[in-house]
Formats: C-alpha cells, sequence, structure tokens
C-alpha cells in the first residue's frame, strides 16, 4: 500500500475509543471527518491499515487499558496490514513524549483539543513532516457535519462542553481538558437536528459538567434554554441529561425537566462521598447537609426522578468513620442507580501526596460493601415498580442462551425476549427491562410495559396496548 493511498482514500481504519462517552464523540468526529475523506472503516485488525487509539487515563486502571490496547495494536504492524499507530486523547495529552519514546512503533499523538486534526495529521505522517498535534488545550475543537455514529443508532451522545474548572484534588483532568468551554447553541442545535435525520430518538448531554453549560459564552447559567430548544428538534423523543454537579443545580434547570415533556426524570449527580470532612479535602463544593438539601428538593419538585451518582472509597485520609458514614448516607437516600470507584492516586493532583493513602485491598473492601449495600437497595426499590406501567425504549432481541444467562427462564417459553429501558435507564451503566413478546420491534421502538417482577439491578415485564405503540 502506497502512502498517496493512506494520505487519500481507500485505507482501512480500525477505531478504538476506550474510557467515557465524551471521549467516544471525539472519536465519533474523527471518523466523521476520515469517512468523507473516502477511508473505510473495518473492524478487523488485522487487515487495518491506519490503527487510531482513543485513550483514557482518569484511573490507574483506564490508564493501564490504554496503555495495553496500544501495545497490542502495535503488534500488527508485524502480523498485519498496519501502516500507521495513531494515539489520541487523554493518554496522549499527558504522556505525549513518553509513548513515542516508549513505543515506537506509534507514529503520532494527537492531544485533546486537536482531535479535528486528525485528517491533516496523517497527511503529514505519510510526508515525513509531524509527529505531534497539540493546540491550545483551551481551543475548542471543530465540529462539523458527517459525524459517525458508532451507538448503534437510536441514540447518541450530544457533547456540550470542553473541560472543567473545578479543581477537585483527585482529578486531572482540568490539566488534560483545559478550562470549561461551551459549544455555541446553534452549533449544539444544528448537531441535533443532523442526528434526529439519522434516526436519533434519544440525546444525552454529556460535559465534565453540563449544568454550567452557557456561563462562558451567555454569562448565565443556559442548559435550561438549549434544553427548550432541544425539545423543538422532531425525531428527538427523550433528552438524558448527565453529569451534573450538585451544587451548580439550579431552579429553571429544575422547571424546564418538569414543563418539557422530553426531558427524561433523571440526573446524574456525581457527589463523590458524603462525609464532610472528605468533601472537604476533595475540594468539592458541597457539604452532607447540601447534599441531603439538594436531594430533597428535587424529590419535592419531581417526584419520579432517578437519581445516579457516583462515589469514591478510600481517599487519602479517609477513616472509619467516614466510610460508615457513607455507607448510612447511601442507605438512607436510596439512589435509583449508583457506581463506586475505588481512590486512584494520580500524579500532579493533590491528593496524590495527601497523608493517610490506604492500601489497594483497603480501598476495594469499602467499594464492595458501597456496591453490595447498593445492590440491596437497588432491589428494594426494583420490587417497589412491580405493577407500574413505563414507556420503554427497545434495545434488541435476546437468545434462550442469553435469557438464561440473566435467570429468565420462565421467559424461554416466548419466541421474542427483548431487551429495553426505561427513563430510569442510562444505556451502558444502568439496568434494563426484560419483556416478553411474541410480536416483532426494531432497536429505537418505543413501547408500553408493565413491570411484573425485579432482580438487583434490572426489570421483568411484559407489554400493554400492543397495538398502540409509539414511533
Amino acid at each position: 500500500m502506497s502512502e498517496e493511498r493512506i494520505a487519500k482514500q481507500g485505507a482501512k481504519v480500525l477505531f478504538i475509543s476506550l474510557g467515557c462517552d465524551k471521549n467516544l464523540v471525539d472519536s465519533e468526529v474523527m471518523m466523521g471527518l476520515l469517512q468523507k475523506e473516502g477511508y473505510v472503516f473495518t473492524e478487523d485488525e488485522y487487515e487495518a491499515e491506519v490503527i487510531v487509539v482513543n485513550t483514557c487515563c482518569f484511573i490507574g486502571d483506564a490508564k493501564e487499558e490504554s496503555v495495553n490496547t496500544i501495545l497490542a495494536q502495535a503488534q500488527h504492524k508485524e502480523d498485519g496490514q498496519c501502516k500507521l499507530l495513531i494515539v489520541c486523547g487523554c493518554l496522549a495529552e499527558r504522556y505525549r513524549k513518553d509513548i513515542l519514546t516508549e513505543i515506537p512503533e506509534v507514529d503520532a499523538v494527537i492531544g485533546t483539543s486537536s482531535f479535528d486534526h486528525i485528517v491533516s495529521c496523517i497527511a503529514a505522517i505519510t510526508e515525513g513532516k509531524q509527529k505531534e498535534v497539540f493546540c491550545d488545550l483551551n481551543r475548542l475543537p471543530e465540529i462539523t457535519s458527517g459525524r459517525m455514529l458508532s451507538t448503534g443508532g437510536h441514540y447518541a451522545y450530544l457533547k456540550i462542553a470542553e473541560g472543567c474548572n473545578k479543581r477537585c484534588t483527585y482529578c486531572i483532568i482540568p490539566s488534560l481538558r483545559g478550562s470549561f468551554r461551551s459549544y455555541p447553541m446553534e452549533m449544539l442545535l444544528s448537531q441535533a437536528r443532523e442526528l434526529a435525520a439519522q434516526g436519533v430518538k434519544e440525546l444525552l448531554l454529556v460535559a465534565q459538567e453540563t449544568t454550567l453549560y452557557g456561563m462562558d459564552l451567555y454569562r448565565k447559567k443556559s442548559l435550561h434554554v438549549l434544553l427548550r430548544e432541544l425539545c423543538k428538534v422532531d425525531g428527538i423523543e427523550w433528552i438524558r441529561i448527565l453529569y451534573c454537579y450538585p451544587e451548580e443545580i439550579y431552579e429553571d434547570l429544575i422547571q424546564t425537566m418538569k414543563e418539557e415533556e422530553k426531558i427524561c426524570h433523571y440526573l446524574d449527580l456525581p457527589i463523590q462521598h458524603s462525609s464532610d470532612h472528605v468533601l472537604k479535602a476533595m475540594h468539592r463544593k458541597t457539604s452532607e447537609a447540601d447534599l441531603r438539601k439538594i436531594i430533597a428538593h428535587l424529590r419535592e419538585e419531581i417526584p419520579d426522578i432517578c437519581l445516579r451518582t457516583s462515589l469514591i472509597a478510600g481517599f487519602p485520609g479517609e477513616t472509619k468513620e467516614d466510610h460508615e458514614k457513607m455507607l448510612d448516607f447511601v442507605d438512607e437516600m436510596e439512589f435509583g442507580r449508583l457506581g463506586c470507584f475505588s481512590y486512584s492516586p494520580e500524579e500532579d493532583t493533590p491528593a496524590y501526596s495527601y497523608p493517610g493513602q490506604h492500601t489497594e485491598e483497603e480501598k476495594d473492601a469499602w467499594r464492595d460493601e458501597i456496591m453490595e449495600l447498593q445492590q440491596a437497595v437497588s432491589y428494594d426499590l426494583g420490587q417497589e415498580k412491580v405493577g407500574e406501567t413505563y414507556r420503554v425504549m427497545i434495545e434488541g432481541r435476546i437468545s434462550d442462551e442469553e435469557a438464561f444467562t440473566y435467570a429468565l427462564e420462565d421467559m424461554k417459553d416466548y419466541r421474542n425476549i427483548y431487551v429495553g429501558r426505561t427513563y430510569m435507564d442510562a444505556p451502558g451503566v444502568d439496568g434494563y427491562i426484560f419483556l416478553r413478546s411474541n410480536r416483532e420491534f426494531m432497536t429505537g421502538d418505543f413501547v408500553m410495559a408493565k413491570v411484573t417482577g425485579a432482580m438487583e439491578y434490572d426489570l421483568i415485564g411484559e407489554l400493554i396496548d400492543e397495538d398502540e405503540l409509539t414511533q
């Protein structure tokens, strides 16, 4: 294969996107740009002529996964068709020199604010001119039309901002992604209309922090304004909001969620801890009393709201008493969805050098305790939903073998067992509802279902009003 072909068209590209959904959006944008230039995509790593790895390094496990993935793909310069290996994303931003030095098979590294230069980067590599593409960290990458979806087409992430102005002591993201900067509303609405035209029915709004949207552009919080405009886009039926810092929740946002039918009564509130001692050490802007007040107000205004949160176990200096407080808080608050991570010490963050570092065994034990408690909470909440009716988005159909795996033996007499999501479930991180039906549905169809049973994280249901499907 000639260098001219790589630089112009026809080359087969393998894209590997690691980490968060925000990273996935960057990958989809890059794939769209390459597709416009005539590149074609493959899932076969042995036939790929260009391999792009979009990396993550938020925590230690993500860093290890990224490095291992790069090393694995580097082998395909020997046993496959790979001619160019490109690394982008957070690991590239953080360790650009190390990657090029330690992994000579890597042909180029691209920074987090430079992913829209993927086409020119490939052209430069083939001419032997450039191995690094790193723009100003606070530059706002250009997102044009033609994004190539990798989520199946019925839902998509809409990244509304880049970077973060918070300085949590455990987090490296501001130094890798820059300061908070919002994408213009017109650009986002254009993206939403294009996504809807491609068949997308659910938009998931993402950023490092969605609640501050518009502060830099419009000098005031404008997420509620964006939401009202997105609700006007034909074809979009669900809008889901992720990554809302609790202290930034504001009344106009709450009222917009109440008034607009397309907005799911679902919020992701990453609180990280509940003990005032630990929250202060993390440089979080809330206290336990603040969190209780915010959660109570949300539930008072939107009684059926589903709250998801994320927690960190084993933060430096966290005591057994702090841990017990968090267990009590989780038990009392009854979050609909919850994830917990063991603290990961990251270089160049203040918490990295804090005294009172815990062993991996201690951190993991505390994490497991929290998740065991949440499993019980989730089971009880699921039982309370039995008999309730929900609108469900169909995600697909499962086989008898999969039904057995999910302990759904009582469903195996049905020809079709479908898996779907309610408004309470974000894709990839939350639960499912399994539905009995002998009818045929497509991924992305909406149906009405009654809950007939519940497991720890998933629901079982049956279709109702099957002749009145909402498309």
